[in-house]
C-alpha cells in the first residue's frame, strides 16, 4: 500500500482522549509550531554575568534622554535598574536614625544585636549603617558601615545582623554616638502565605470563634516610565519615584515627600496602592487603590477600588482643584482592583469580578469609565498581555481575549491547564510575549509547586496551544532589547539574573551550556479504525536542523505501537515483531538530516510518532515523515 505521510493538526491537545484526538499532537515539553509545523524552542543565554538579590516580579524597560538603555528589575527584597549588564540598588529608604542605633557583640560570636527604638524592621530586611566606629577589637568601623540584611527581631527595639566576622574579649563598645542607620522599605515574601484561624482574613470573616483565611500576599511591583523617569510601588506599599538625573547610584524616594519639597499637599499623595502607572500620553500618575482624597485632614482608609491620579503633567499634585487634572473615581463592580494594562486607546482595569474600559475625556470628568463585561475573572494581577490590538489574560478556570468585545478564548488545553495550577500561589502567575514567534506565554505553579515551574503557550498567528516546564520568575518582549527577557532565580545561591531568551540553541544560564531537552508526541493513529493490526517496516524522515550549531546534529524518532487504547505503549500483552536485529517495540532511531529511509520491525493496532532531542547545539523543526505501513492481521 502507499506510504502514510505523518502530517498532524498544528498544536496540542488534552481535551479528549489521546485516541479522539486522532490527528493531532497529545504531549509535548520545549517545542513550538512555526507555520503549522513543530520545533524546538529557541535556547538562552545570561544577560551578565552580574546577579541580584532576591526573586524578580517584575521587569521594565526604557531609553532615557541620554539615550541610557534601562532595565528595572523588582524582587522581593529590592529593585534595581540594569544598565550594560550591572544592577543598581535604587531600593527606597523607608526612614534614616542618627545617633539612636547601638551595638552589642558577644565574644566568639559573629552575631550582633542593635538597639534602635521602634525600628520597625522585619526579619530579611536591610540597613546600611555608616558613621560608627570600632566596638574595640575586630569588629572595626570597617566591618560596622556597610549594608547588613537582618537576621532576626527579637523585639521591636532589637534586631540582629550577622557580621561575618567573630568578635572577641574586645569587643565591648555600642558603635559611638553618631551612628546613621539608613533602614530600606520592609522585603516583601516570596510566595503566598495563607493564614487561617482567628484574626486571619478581614472583619466578619469565617464562623465566630473560628475566624476566616486570607493570604500574605508575594512581593510584587508595578513600574512604568514617567517621561525619563520611573514610578513604582510594591503592591500595598507607597508610590516612589526615581528621577533619572540624580544618577544610577541614587535610590527611589517617597512621592509624597517629593511632592512636599516641590511645594505641593505631600500628605495627599496616595499612602497606598495596589498599583502604579504613568500614563504616557496624557502624562498623568495613576494609583489603582488608594486612600480618598478629603479636604482638611487627610483620609488614610484604603479603598481597593478607588481610581486616583494626579494632575496632569504634574506628579507632585494630587489635590483636585478648579485649576488642576487631579481626581479621583470609585469602581462599582467587585471588591478590589487587581490590575491595569495600557492599550493604543484606553486603560483596561480588571476587579475580581469585572472588566473597565478608561479613557481620557478631558476637563471637567478628566477620565470616562465604561464597565465591559461583569461576571469575569482574573487569575493574577501579571497574566494579561495586548499584542497586535488584542489583549490576552488568565482567568481562575479560562482563558479571556478582548479586541473591542470580550470573549472566551477557545483553548485545547484548557481541562489539562486548569487541572494543574496550584490556586494557592495564583499570583505567581505572570504573562509575557514572544512576538517573533507571535507566542504569548503564561507561567504557573504546578499542582505540587510553590515556585513557578511550567508554561503554556498560545500562537496566535497559528490559533494553536502547546506547554512546557520551565522555571522563570519574570518576562518582558521590549522592543529596546534585541531579544525577550526573562529572569529566574537560583536557590542554591539565593541570587537571580536576567536572561535572553532566543538568543541560542541551548540552556546557557550559567557559565556551562546545558541541552535543552525537547519533545512532541502525537495522539495515537491506525489503518482502519484499527480493524487490522498494522506493520511498519520502515521510515522516511522529515526534519531539517537549521540553526544547528554542531557538525552532525540529530533528534530521535520514535513509533510507539500498543494493541488498543487500554495497555501501555510496548505492554508484554501487547503483539512484538522481533527481527535478527533484535529491534523491540518502541524502537527509537538517531535522525541525521542525510537520512533518507530508516529500517524498522514493529507491529500495533494503534501507534504514536515521537521526536525528541536532548543535544548540545541541536535545533530541529520536523516537517512530514512517512512510514511504510500496512495490514497485518486482526490478532
Amino acid at each position: 500500500m502507499p506510504l502514510q505521510k505523518l502530517t498532524f493538526r498544528p498544536g496540542v491537545n488534552r481535551e479528549g482522549t489521546n485516541y479522539s484526538n486522532e490527528g493531532g499532537w497529545y504531549d509535548c515539553d520545549n517545542i513550538r509550531f512555526r507555520s503549522g509545523f513543530p520545533e524546538k524552542i529557541g535556547g538562552w543565554i545570561r544577560l551578565s554575568a552580574s546577579t541580584f538579590k532576591g526573586v524578580c516580579r517584575a521587569l521594565w524597560n526604557w531609553v532615557t534622554l541620554d539615550g541610557s538603555n534601562l532595565l528595572g528589575v523588582g524582587t522581593n527584597l529590592k529593585y534595581y535598574i540594569e544598565n550594560g549588564g550591572s544592577y543598581y540598588d535604587i531600593t527606597p529608604i523607608r526612614t534614616t536614625t542618627t545617633g539612636t542605633a547601638t551595638f552589642a557583640a558577644t565574644n566568639g560570636s559573629a552575631i550582633l544585636t542593635v538597639t534602635d527604638a521602634a525600628h520597625g524592621c522585619l526579619v530579611g530586611d536591610f540597613v546600611t549603617y555608616t558613621l560608627a566606629v570600632s566596638l574595640g577589637g575586630v569588629i572595626t568601623a570597617t566591618v560596622l558601615n556597610q549594608e547588613y540584611q537582618i537576621v532576626s527581631v527579637p523585639t521591636v527595639n532589637t534586631y540582629t545582623i550577622n557580621v561575618t566576622t567573630v568578635a572577641n574579649a574586645s569587643d565591648i563598645g555600642n558603635g559611638g554616638a553618631a551612628t546613621v542607620a539608613a533602614y530600606q522599605v520592609n522585603v516583601g515574601t516570596v510566595i503566598q502565605v495563607p493564614l487561617v484561624g482567628w484574626g486571619a482574613g478581614g472583619w466578619g470573616l469565617g464562623y465566630w470563634g473560628i475566624g476566616g483565611a486570607t493570604n500574605i500576599q508575594l512581593r510584587l511591583w508595578s513600574n512604568d516610565n514617567y517621561g525619563q523617569d520611573l514610578v513604582l510601588a510594591p503592591r500595598n506599599g507607597e508610590i516612589y519615584y526615581w528621577a533619572a538625573s540624580t544618577g544610577l547610584t541614587s535610590r527611589a524616594q517617597f512621592l509624597s515627600v517629593l511632592s512636599t519639597a516641590a511645594g505641593y499637599s505631600g500628605d495627599y499623595v496616595p499612602n497606598q496602592t495596589l498599583e502604579v502607572s504613568a500614563s504616557s500620553i496624557q502624562r498623568f500618575v495613576i494609583a489603582f487603590g488608594a486612600n480618598p482624597y478629603e479636604s482638611g485632614t487627610p483620609n488614610t482608609t484604603f479603598n481597593p477600588m478607588l481610581v486616583r491620579w494626579s494632575d496632569q503633567n504634574n506628579p507632585y499634585e494630587w489635590v483636585p482643584a478648579i485649576t488642576n487634572q487631579s481626581g479621583e473615581f470609585p469602581l462599582s463592580h467587585g471588591s478590589s482592583i487587581i490590575s491595569y494594562i495600557n492599550t493604543r486607546q484606553e486603560i483596561l482595569v480588571w476587579t475580581d469580578s469585572a472588566l473597565y474600559s478608561m479613557q481620557y475625556v478631558g476637563p471637567p470628568y478628566i477620565w470616562g469609565f465604561n464597565i465591559l463585561m461583569d461576571n469575569i475573572s482574573v487569575i493574577s494581577p501579571n497574566s494579561m498581555i495586548t499584542v497586535n490590538g488584542i489583549t490576552y489574560w488568565m482567568g481562575v478556570d479560562k482563558f479571556y481575549m478582548y479586541s473591542g468585545r470580550v470573549e472566551t478564548l477557545p483553548c485545547s488545553l484548557r481541562q489539562y491547564i486548569f487541572n494543574d495550577i496550584n490556586i494557592a500561589q495564583a499570583f505567581q502567575v505572570f504573562c509575557g510575549g514572544n512576538e517573533g514567534y507571535n507566542e504569548v506565554w503564561w507561567f504557573y505553579c504546578s499542582v505540587n509547586s510553590d515556585a513557578v515551574d511550567k508554561y503554556v503557550i498560545y500562537n496566535y498567528l497559528d490559533k494553536a496551544w502547546y506547554y512546557g516546564s520551565m522555571s522563570r520568575t519574570a518576562w518582558l518582549d521590549s522592543s529596546l532589547r534585541q531579544y525577550p527577557i526573562a529572569a529566574n532565580y537560583d536557590t542554591s545561591a539565593l541570587t537571580g539574573r536576567t536572561l535572553y531568551h532566543e538568543a541560542d540553541v541551548d540552556d546557557v544560564a550559567g557559565i556551562t551550556a546545558v541541552p535543552i531537552e525537547s519533545y512532541i508526541q502525537s495522539s495515537d493513529f491506525d489503518i482502519g479504525d484499527g480493524y487490522n493490526f498494522g506493520f511498519v517496516w520502515r521510515i522516511l524522515p522529515d526534519v531539517n536542523f537549521n540553526g544547528s550549531n554542531v557538525n552532525n546534529p540529530y533528534v530521535t524518532m520514535t513509533v510507539k505501537p500498543r494493541q488498543n487504547s487500554g495497555t501501555a505503549y510496548g505492554a508484554s500483552n501487547s503483539p512484538e515483531v522481533q527481527s535478527a536485529n533484535n529491534y523491540a517495540v518502541s524502537k527509537s532511531y538517531n535522525v541525521q538530516i542525510f537520512d533518507g529511509q530508516v529500517y524498522t520491525r514493529l507491529r500495533g493496532r494503534q501507534m504514536a510518532f515521537r521526536i525528541e532531542s536532548n543535544e548540545l547545539g541541536v535545533a530541529w523543526q520536523l516537517g512530514s515523515p512517512r512510514i511504510d505501513i500496512r495490514p497485518d492481521g486482526k490478532r
